[in-house]
């Protein structure tokens, strides 16, 4: 009896720890295409750095969700309307989230966009975890 107990709650711990794990290799790869839109858009194209940061976090946030549906959260089954629309909701969320740190972070406290990014991506991942295996596992 223990050791089943043992073996369910190991499995379990085993399968929280892939997720992470896999939550943030798919985070990372979606950063880099945040991060390197934001600085095309802001150096190549111009665009100013808000524009651009709305730009490549939604661009991100696109491929981020189809590789959170496929490759981390797969034991969710269909995904139903109301989880779907949480997911946009928590998005919707972190986008305005990552603009309103990015704001803060370059024209108030006077960092570089650039490092900025990397402050508002820290906040906006974990807010992001969170939201997002909420709303899959509805």
């Amino acid at each position: 009896m223990i050791k089943n107990c043992i073996m369910l709650y190991s499995k379990k711990f085993i399968n929280i720890y892939r997720e992470i794990l896999s939550f943030l290799l798919v985070g990372g790869f979606t950063f880099i295409i945040d991060y390197a839109g934001l600085y095309v858009l802001t150096e190549i194209f111009n665009i100013n750095y808000l524009i651009s940061s709305g730009i490549s976090f939604t661009a991100a946030v696109i491929v981020n969700y189809y590789l959170c549906v496929r490759y981390v959260f797969k034991n969710t089954g269909k995904i139903g309307k109301k989880a779907k629309v949480l997911f946009l909701g928590s998005s919707i969320a972190g986008l305005g989230l990552n603009q309103v740190c990015m704001y803060f972070f370059v024209s108030v406290v006077g960092i570089y966009y650039m490092i900025a990014k990397l402050v508002s991506t820290a906040i906006v991942t974990m807010w992001n975890y969170i939201m997002k295996k909420r709303a899959l596992k509805n």
